[in-house]
């Protein structure tokens, strides 16, 4: 299985760098595991709503452009599904014998991410109503992804 986190920004925090790095350690025995960054759109700290979505629109394209036609992309929006780590092993493990073994996860900037993104989404996944930075967020679904391996693998760790 092919597992892919599209971020936009770039992870700046050392010990936020260290932990993904980390956990895509623990991966590479099971699964090919990869974090790609696609760049922010600059702007200022006020703008309108128009100009929020061209922000949006935007990185929006950025993140399309990485996405492989044949990947299931599972789209991190506040108002998505809320899943279970055993949820989200279920998710995986029924992808990989019936479904596509290539899993993208996207993670929009400030701002969320463009209709165009969630469009292209096959599900969407919330981790909860409280918000979390961007840049944490990467690495709180890697460890999530890595336990959702251990659970379909049935070896010890998830409890």
């Amino acid at each position: 299985m092919f597992i892919q986190i599209i971020a936009v920004g770039k992870l700046k925090e050392k010990y936020l760098v260290q932990g993904i790095a980390e956990y895509a350690k623990r991966l590479t025995p099971y699964v090919k595991f990869q974090v790609l960054e696609v760049p922010d759109e600059k702007a200022p700290e006020t703008m309108s709503e128009a100009e929020v979505l061209g922000v949006k629109a935007r990185e929006g394209e950025r993140i399309l452009g990485l996405v492989k036609s044949d990947a299931h992309v599972i789209a991190l929006e506040v108002g998505g599904e809320l899943w279970s780590s055993e949820e989200l092993a279920a998710c995986l493990d029924r992808l990989g014998t019936y479904g596509t073994s290539h899993v993208v996860f996207v993670i929009g900037g400030s701002h969320g991410l463009a209709d165009s993104v969630l469009s292209r989404a096959q599900q969407r996944l919330s981790f909860g109503r409280m918000t979390l930075p961007h840049q944490l967020m990467r690495l709180v679904l890697t460890e999530q992804i890595y336990r959702a391996v251990k659970i379909n693998r049935g070896e010890p760790y998830h409890k």
